[in-house]
């Protein structure tokens, strides 16, 4: 999608270029890096998205004359850097891991290797996009897993926090497992299916209920499916779908795509009674599918009371991520380039432990056990070579006694990482969403049941390679050392 945000930016990443312009020494290049401290929802994985929108915005980065004429009326900037600005395009490298992936707290999403200007002036954007889609990616490969075989449609445009959210909510959620969207605007763009089928407003603006079903069966009689709550949805509802689907039966319609929809009331006691009176009508095919302000915990719960929900439409709390609307994702510089070539690795030291980031130059490695699951990920310097032919010792990088040692043979390497941009040029070519989406599952498959469990997950090992683990207590003994000075 053609679009240029270059002004989606805080505005200190523009008062800091103007800064390195004016400071042609300190305008070197750098390494910086997207990633994230925690895993949302309590969740024992995360699913990365957002990695095609983030490449058309770099694809489109340029300040238009508007922007410019703008810039200029703040009256914080100079004319010799407005005129730069005016000429500027991207001329750095991205790596990223690829859309679907399934992913960790601390370890690079993006990696951008880029004169600082550039660098920093991506900081804002990248992040907004990047940690929306994740967090839906997320908090929806999180439904369809408490949904089970069941299909999950995407329902949340009306209550996304506005158009965007709706749009890139969608393909995230469609990218993490669900079948279809409402959103129609989202099924064009993104070429993904579009679902739904009637308001309570249809079945009102009708004399009677029986009269709204028929009308909808006639227009739609090989995709059928009735909301039968209007009303009452036991002595109304139901009986008059039943009625509408013996109908289009006696008329030589083959019923292959049709059902029933509940949108409130208890719907494990409604859904089971429903169930039993289709299945006595004789339709024992007839889907039941829920919406409702749903969520993974409900829809477990409405399992453990065996409803017979056959399909499921999730809203509000999927499109909005309603119990942490935030995923938390962080840019924060590791290397710049010495003068004489090569990188300085660069560490932020903090109080809090947690937001101490890991310096240097890096690639994440993925290590598989023998049956294909993650068993742990390595964060390493990017130069280190690993052999699958020779043992693997990994350490817990907090509790450093703890280790094991893989054996050859017992474990496979995978580099998470891969070349998006080179010389400004994108080198990447993004799969259509739903290719990503069956990328996502394979990736789903990858993690054990005990990490994809909704509560009390477990935690998947992230571990750093020794020399990253020593450059790192290198440097922040080099801290210590600088504050007794």
């Amino acid at each position: 999608m053609e679009r240029n945000l270059t002004l989606l930016t805080d505005l200190y990443e523009l008062t800091m270029m103007q800064g390195y312009f004016i400071n042609q020494n300190n305008n070197r290049r750098v390494i910086f890096e997207v990633f994230f401290r925690k895993n949302p929802f309590g969740n024992g994985y995360s699913i990365a998205c957002g990695l095609q929108q983030a490449i058309d915005y770099i694809n489109n980065l340029s300040f238009s004359e508007g922007d410019i004429s703008y810039l200029k009326s703040t009256g914080l900037f100079r004319d010799d850097f407005l005129k730069h600005l005016s000429e500027f395009r991207f001329t750095g490298d991205i790596y990223a891991v690829p859309e679907g992936t399934v992913v960790f707290p601390r370890e690079p999403l993006v990696k951008i290797i880029a004169p600082i200007d550039q660098a920093q002036l991506m900081e804002s954007a990248l992040l907004n996009i990047i940690n929306h889609q994740s967090l839906i990616a997320t908090k929806a490969a999180r439904v369809v897993y408490a949904a089970g075989k069941a299909p999950v449609m995407e329902f949340g445009l009306r209550r996304a926090q506005g158009p965007d959210a709706g749009i890139y909510g969608a393909r995230a959620a469609v990218i993490a497992g669900c079948s279809g969207t409402s959103n129609v605007l989202a099924g064009k763009m993104f070429n993904i299916p579009t679902l739904g089928t009637h308001a309570h407003s249809w079945i009102m603006s009708f004399p009677t209920e029986y009269e709204a079903f028929k009308a909808y069966a006639d227009l739609y009689p090989d995709s059928c499916t009735l909301l039968v709550d209007t009303y009452d949805t036991l002595h109304s509802g139901v009986p008059n779908a039943i009625k509408v689907f013996r109908e289009m039966k006696d008329k030589g319609h083959t019923l292959t795509n049709y059902g029933i929809r509940l949108d409130s009331g208890d719907l494990a006691y409604l859904t089971k009674k429903a169930r039993a009176m289709l299945d006595e009508a004789g339709f024992t095919d007839a889907v039941i599918s829920a919406s409702g302000d749903l969520d993974e915990y409900l829809i477990q719960s409405l399992y453990a009371q065996d409803a017979p929900i056959g399909a499921w439409g999730i809203g509000t709390k999927m499109i909005t991520a309603s119990d942490q609307p935030s995923f938390g994702g962080v840019y924060k510089i590791a290397a710049i380039e010495r003068p004489e070539g090569g990188f300085e690795p660069k560490i932020k030291i903090s109080e809090n432990s947690a937001k101490i980031t890991n310096p240097g130059d890096k690639k994440t490695l993925r290590v598989y056990d023998k049956e294909g699951k993650v068993f742990a990920d390595l964060i390493a310097l990017f130069d280190e070579e690993y052999d699958e032919s020779r043992p693997l010792e990994l350490f817990s990088p907090v509790d450093t006694w703890k280790s094991t040692t893989l054996d050859p043979g017992s474990y496979r390497l995978r580099s998470l990482l891969v070349p998006i941009f080179k010389d400004g040029k994108c080198i990447y070519e993004s799969p259509s969403t739903f290719e990503i989406r069956d990328y996502c599952k394979k990736e789903m498959d990858t993690l054990w049941d005990e990490s994809k469990r909704l509560v009390n997950p477990h935690d998947v090992y992230i571990d750093l390679s020794h020399p990253l683990f020593e450059m790192k207590q290198e440097l922040l003994r080099a801290h210590r050392e600088s504050i007794k000075k």
